[in-house]
C-alpha cells in the first residue's frame, strides 16, 4: 500500500492506495497532517510520496520524520515516465506535473489537455508520445471573485452558488455569470484551439470546482477529482520499479 500526500495552496488531501485503487482520500490543512498518524495505524503503508506547492511547515516535515517508511518529497530531479519538456523543470508546480502523469497512465498514447480547476485555472499538454509540453496558468473562480472585489472599490464579494443567467440582471448575478461562464468559454477555447491540430484530443478535468460544457464537449471530457494523487502514485511506484 502507498500514502499519497498532496499539498496545495489551500488544503491537503492524503490518500492510501493499495496498487492502482484509490482506497481512502481524507483532506485537512496544509500546515500540519492532522490525519497522518491515523491512516498510518490504520494500513500496512509501504512507502510515500508527497508534492506541495508551498513550503513545508516545519510540524509537516517532524511529521513526516516519525512514519516508519521512506516518503518521497517529488521535485524536478525526481524520475518520472514521461518526458518533460519544460524549460524550466524546477519552477513547474508540483500538481502540474502529477496531473499530466495521471492523465498519460489513464489514457496511453493519446494526445492530452489536462486542465485543473483549483485556486490557480492550469492547462496543461502532453501527447501521444508522452512529451509534456508546458501549459497555462489563469485565476481559478474565487480567486477572480476576490481580486473584483480587492480591485474594484464598489463590486462585492459574491459566492459561487446561486444564479448564472446568460447576461446577468444584478451586480451579484453579472459577477457570477461573468466570472463562471467566462472560465468555460476559456476552457472551450483551449479545447477548440487543440482539436484542430489534434482531432484525437482527450480532456481531463480535475481539481474542486464543476463546470457545465455544451454537448458537443462531454464527450471528450473525463472529470476524475483524484487525478493529481493518481498521478503521484504512478510516480512513487516508477521509483519503486
Amino acid at each position: 500500500m502507498n500514502l499519497v500526500i498532496d499539498i496545495g495552496n489551500t488544503v491537503a488531501k492524503l490518500a492510501v492506495f493499495d496498487g492502482d485503487k484509490v482506497v481512502e482520500v481524507l483532506r485537512g490543512s496544509n500546515h500540519s497532517l492532522d490525519w497522518l498518524s491515523m491512516l498510518c495505524n490504520k494500513y500496512p503503508i509501504e512507502r510515500g510520496i508527497i508534492a506541495s506547492v508551498i513550503t513545508l511547515s516545519n510540524t509537516i516535515r517532524r511529521q513526516l520524520a516519525g512514519v516508519p517508511f521512506e516518503i518521497i518529497e517529488l521535485n524536478h530531479l525526481t524520475p518520472i515516465p514521461i518526458r518533460n519538456l519544460y524549460k524550466t523543470p524546477e519552477t513547474l508546480g508540483m500538481d502540474r506535473l502529477a496531473a499530466v502523469v495521471g492523465a498519460n497512465y489513464l489514457s496511453p498514447g493519446r494526445n492530452l489537455l489536462v486542465v485543473d480547476a483549483g485556486t490557480a485555472l492550469t492547462y496543461e499538454f502532453i501527447d501521444a508520445e508522452g512529451n509534456y509540453w508546458g501549459g497555462n496558468i489563469s485565476p481559478g473562480i474565487y480567486t477572480r471573485f476576490k481580486t473584483l472585489n480587492a480591485c474594484c472599490d464598489k463590486l462585492p464579494l459574491i459566492e459561487r452558488k446561486g444564479e448564472t443567467p446568460e447576461f446577468g440582471f444584478d451586480t451579484e448575478t453579472a459577477i457570477r455569470a461573468g466570472v463562471i461562464r467566462g472560465i468555460e468559454f476559456e476552457i472551450i477555447g483551449y479545447i477548440t484551439l487543440l482539436q484542430k491540430k489534434y482531432p484525437d484530443l482527450l480532456v481531463f478535468l480535475t481539481g474542486g470546482d464543476k463546470f457545465s460544457f455544451d454537448t458537443n464537449l462531454k464527450s471528450i471530457i473525463f472529470a476524475d477529482r483524484f487525478l493529481v494523487l493518481k498521478g503521484l502514485n504512478r510516480i512513487l511506484n516508477y521509483n519503486v520499479k
